[in-house]
């Protein structure tokens, strides 16, 4: 996932899957997978949010200028791209 020149590195399927079936799993009412990249790790975060106006309090990756930007967010159930 994530190829090419517009993402800082490809992240793997299976860790993206894993990432889904943590956040299902939660006993906390997580909807969202938001998908951060960190400038200082200098790699993927996982951010579980229940809110789908958290998506929002973060920086797009192509124009951030902060530590953490969102790359992705995604529904937790029906797996679809959200922003």
């Amino acid at each position: 996932m994530f190829e090419g020149s517009d993402f800082p590195k490809s992240l793997e399927e299976d860790m993206f899957e894993a990432w889904l079936e943590t956040g299902r799993n939660s006993k906390i009412g997580y909807k969202y997978l938001l998908i951060i990249w960190d400038n200082y790790d200098d790699d993927y975060q996982p951010l579980y949010v229940e809110e789908r106006e958290s998506i929002h309090k973060y920086e797009r990756y192509e124009s951030s200028t902060g530590r953490e930007s969102l790359v992705a967010a995604y529904d937790l159930y029906s797996e679809s791209r959200v922003g």
